[in-house]
């Protein structure tokens, strides 16, 4: 009999709950959005998403049991996500595993928020073995890193941001043009009539480093509105759609040669028999061609849906660390600052 793994996100504003068998095949998937309610906000409200969560986790976890055609006692084990990510928001989920945990006498576990994005190609259909060892950038609204893997639980950083994560740069210099919350899908949206050669914006290569820096681009951008006179009452004024699409695909091209190189070339340098890219900002359509096309080793990047946060990866995570004999205790708590490894 296969043995199943429940996950459960709530690191930001998604609640989600996800059953996988073997840690490999996904039996649902299930995720409650919060985006629209956090849009009118310019990025999300932590007191907000907790509260959502609260309401939305019940019958989240009902849903992809039922979708899973299994009840609680069918379950190998739950996982849930202990951090990185809000307080408030953790502390449900966390909670929540505690008490599934404890009334159906299964284990659990906490898991990265991190790993989970590392273990999504493990669940991905038609996809070839993993093979080790691989780099893995990890882009998204609150983390950009290159990670080096060379087995199960064993990680070590490369690189992070210094400053703004790529998916924060992305909803800042949104803001600022006017187009709202995510940032991500909006620019890429107006990028894509746009001409990314029109506007010469920096690269921070920070050279002789994996390390990343955004927020001086994002500080580019403004001063560019600013020096045009296309800036007042804290946002772009009086750009007609070409230009702002031009500037939406000159910034964008700007934030993906520096993801792109310096993947490439951490990939090149530890001997990488593949390449992984995921978290929310792998979603990004200019991403995804570019590291195929510039990255010589196998490239890995899940569908856009499992890129962004969602309990697949949580329950793909912990079904390997179950395996390995790992339990969390009654005293788990959520750590908002947790580092991978």
């Amino acid at each position: 009999m296969e043995k199943l793994v429940l996950g459960i996100e709530t690191s930001c504003d998604e609640t989600a709950a996800a059953v996988v068998a073997e840690g490999r095949r996904i039996l649902s998937n299930i995720v409650a959005s919060q985006a629209q309610i956090h849009a009118k906000y310019g990025g999300v409200y932590p007191e907000i998403a907790s509260r959502k969560h609260v309401v939305h986790l019940v019958p989240v976890v009902q849903e992809a049991l039922s979708q899973a055609g299994i009840g609680l006692e069918d379950l190998e084990g739950i996982a849930v996500t202990a951090g990185p990510g809000l307080p408030g928001a953790l502390v449900v989920g966390v909670n929540m595993a505690k008490g599934l945990a404890m009334g159906s006498g299964r284990p659990f576990i906490g898991v990265n928020h991190l790993e989970a994005h590392l273990y999504t190609p493990w669940v991905m259909e038609d996809q070839p073995a993993v093979e080790f060892p691989l780099v893995a950038l990890i882009v998204s609204g609150g983390h950009t890193l290159l990670v080096l893997m060379t087995g199960h639980h064993d990680y070590r950083l490369l690189g992070q941001t210094l400053d703004d994560a790529a998916g924060e740069a992305f909803d800042k210099v949104a803001r600022i043009l006017g187009m709202g919350y995510p940032g991500g899908p909006a620019i890429q949206k107006a990028a894509a009539s746009g001409n990314p050669s029109t506007f010469d914006l920096p690269r921070a290569w920070l050279s002789e480093t994996y390390d990343f820096s955004f927020s001086g681009l994002k500080t580019a951008v403004l001063r560019l509105l600013k020096d045009k006179g296309w800036f007042a009452e804290g946002r772009a004024q009086g750009l007609d759609q070409k230009t702002l699409a031009d500037i939406a695909a000159s910034f964008q091209a700007a934030v993906v040669d520096v993801l792109v190189e310096k993947t490439k070339a951490a990939a090149n340098e530890n001997s990488a028999k593949q390449v992984l890219v995921s978290g929310g900002v792998a979603a990004n359509a200019l991403l995804r061609q570019e590291a195929a096309r510039r990255i010589p080793q196998p490239l890995i990047i899940p569908s856009p849906a499992l890129c962004t946060d969602n309990a697949v990866g949580v329950a793909a995570a912990g079904w390997f660390r179950l395996q390995a004999g790992q339990r969390s205790g009654w005293d788990l708590d959520a750590v908002p600052r947790l580092r991978l490894g």
